[in-house]
């Protein structure tokens, strides 16, 4: 793995002396920032760093998925065990490219108790289900699990049968593990419900983690049958001891209640803080991203939690029903009253205070330190391509605020088929849920300051009348998806593309600043055209990189609606407009070119080589092409 094929800002060798020698799961990515292998390590130091070092025989397959790592990153946990579950559910969820043997869809056991029965029983399950039951797990060893159904059904005395009671009580004798002293008969009446919920209870909590009296008793027993000398019993005990270990690991990566919930926990150092948030779908951890915050000495972590909130979750388009929090905030009511409002369904703000809960908020603290002690640097450069890049954009315009931009473009293959995209940059980084595709509708041929118009029109048109629904309503405007208006419009053009949006802009009775990104002869960005001046700009600042990624996505994303609006039929109806092609010379030229553009930029002898052409046929297709009627045609490909 080269440097130079690394992403910007992360470099391979610093970042595998950081990583600790702990247990979790590593993530690699390729240079698109695609996922190409999740794996599981109990010591993410020695494994990861094992990928990299040229002296082992990693054999084809990894060699190559090795050469595509652009960066990796990875989740500390407690055990190798949660590890593998959370290695289970990555692969389950993203589909790497190089996991093709985890690809499978294995389940895990887990401990069942039928606390909707009025006698419950504790029973091994492969299936989570929602129903009555209570679930734990899931486990990675099933003779483990079993071994420790066995192990509490002797020590609490509950039944194993699937009688159901009270409908069977009477029916039938006792069976030998009452005899044996090993169930008190619920199936004879020998015991109440209420009583029998005692041991229930005990359970319950033994499987919540109080294992530790259980624990003391079995080594107490094994020592006693030691010194008597009773060895084959002492390797029961050691045995049970060891299950109960294994079990005792309790899994904090899924929750058998198959609720959407998001985990939010963070480290503060100083004004510098990252929050970590992990993603529970379908009770499933299947991800998780941390966010970089500066921050006042003076502020707790309440205040801290309580802005993030506010800020990440205007944005999102999805409100998860519970948001698991490391400590409570103080405008806990009004805060989630909003996230309910948001979300059309009741949610949830809990700070977890024992439990598997307060695990997986712990997990998130301790993995938002690593990324806060570990990754800074790399954080802050990060955000300079980002937030300090918008400040660059502010600064160079003269503007107060730049947070959200909108930039448009316009794409069409000699009038055909014209459509038009919106993007939405926030805080520097693309917004793509806010992404909007326009089929032009009202202007026919090749204009683009007509079609530009449309667009503008519509989008603004719709934002003010979704404005004034939600006025009504008394909510917000982040809950609509045209009333967020934009700090900064972006034109891909300079004078005349900035002068049609103040235009619209004007008519619709909106102020917003707008400015054009000005290309030079090589279609690259020369400089920015803001309130009839053109700006030059730095090409080696931040600003520069973010106008010219903004540029391209625009670029990038009308040329993919183009291009999904263009069958083949859309195309040959084009040629279909030259005099002298009919359907034999079309599909003659489609066949030899294979596609508009080659047949665009072939030569006049080229065309007239095709079958069924003639030279005064391709001298009509030439002409159309690069014809003084059609000075202006242009076939928009890649950038």
């Amino acid at each position: 793995m080269s440097e130079e094929n690394s992403t910007p800002g992360f470099q391979i060798e610093e970042e595998l002396k950081k990583l600790p020698a702990r247990p979790g799961v590593y993530i690699m990515h390729d240079a698109k920032d695609a996922i190409i292998y999740v794996g599981k390590a109990i010591s993410l130091k020695n494994r990861v760093r094992q990928y990299f070092q040229t002296s082992r025989n990693k054999g084809p397959k990894i060699e190559q998925m090795v050469q595509r790592i652009s960066r990796f990153e990875y989740i500390v946990t407690d055990s190798e065990l949660e590890a593998l579950v959370l290695e289970c559910n990555l692969i389950k969820e993203h589909r790497p490219k190089y996991n093709t043997m985890l690809k499978d869809d294995k389940s895990y056991p887990f401990i069942k108790v039928t606390i909707g029965e009025e006698f419950p029983r504790v029973v091994f399950s492969r299936d989570l289900k929602k129903d009555k039951s209570k679930y734990f797990g899931p486990y990675t060893n099933a003779g483990a699990v079993k071994d420790t159904i066995e192990l509490i059904n002797k020590l609490y005395k509950l039944r194993n049968c699937t009688l159901s009671l009270p409908r069977d009580i009477g029916k039938d004798r006792a069976c030998l593990y009452y005899h044996i002293g090993q169930c008190p008969a619920p199936c004879q009446g020998l015991i109440s419900s209420e009583e029998y919920r005692k041991s229930v209870d005990g359970a319950l909590g033994f499987l919540n983690g109080d294992y530790a009296p259980v624990l003391d008793a079995l080594q107490k027993q094994m020592d006693e049958a030691s010194e008597a000398l009773d060895f084959e019993k002492a390797i029961e005990y050691r045995d049970l001891i060891s299950s109960v270990r294994q079990v005792a690991q309790r899994q904090k990566i899924t929750h058998e209640d198959g609720e959407d919930k998001d985990v939010l926990a963070m480290a503060v150092d100083g004004s510098d803080a990252v929050v970590q948030v992990f993603f529970i779908r379908g009770g499933k951890m299947i991800g998780r991203d941390h966010f970089y915050l500066q921050v006042a000495p003076h502020d707790t972590k309440g205040v801290i939690l309580s802005s993030f909130i506010k800020q990440y979750y205007a944005g999102t388009p999805f409100v998860p029903r519970e948001l698991m929090l490391e400590t409570g905030i103080e405008d806990h009511e009004v805060v989630e009253q909003w996230l309910t409002q948001k979300r059309g369904q009741r949610v949830y703000l809990r700070v977890p205070k024992k439990g598997t809960k307060e695990k997986l908020v712990e997990m998130a603290a301790e993995n938002a330190s690593i990324v806060l002690r570990q990754d800074r640097e790399r954080i802050k450069r990060e955000e300079g391509r980002t937030i300090g890049a918008v400040h660059e954009v502010e600064r160079l315009l003269g503007i107060d605020r730049a947070t959200r931009m909108e930039a448009f473009d316009i794409s069409n293959i000699s009038g055909f088929e014209s459509v038009g995209s919106m993007i939405v940059y926030e805080k520097g980084k693309p917004k793509r849920s806010d992404y909007r595709k326009f089929k032009i509708k009202t202007v026919q041929g090749p204009d683009d300051y007509a079609s530009m118009e449309e667009v503008l029109t519509r989008r603004f048109r719709h934002g003010l009348e979704e404005r004034r629904e939600l006025d009504e309503k008394g909510m917000g405007y982040e809950m609509g998806s045209f009333s967020r208006f934009p700090d900064l419009l972006l034109m891909d053009g300079g004078r005349g593309q900035v002068n049609v949006a103040l235009r619209v802009l004007e008519s619709l009775g909106i102020s917003l600043p707008v400015c054009g990104m000005v290309k030079d002869d090589f279609h690259r960005t020369r400089g920015i055209y803001f309130e009839n001046v053109e700006l030059p700009i730095d090409t080696h600042s931040e600003a520069f990189h973010l106008v010219t990624r903004i540029q391209d996505e625009a670029h990038r994303f009308a040329i993919e609606y183009h291009r999904s609006l263009r069958g083949k039929s859309q195309v040959r109806s084009l040629l279909d407009e030259i005099e002298g092609i009919g359907p034999t010379r079309r599909k003659a030229l489609m066949r030899t070119f294979q596609s508009l553009e080659a047949i665009r930029d072939a030569s006049l002898e080229e065309l007239a080589a095709a079958p069924s052409m003639n030279r005064r046929s391709a001298q009509e297709v030439y002409d159309y092409f690069h014809g003084e009627k059609q000075s202006g045609v242009q076939v928009e490909e890649d950038g």
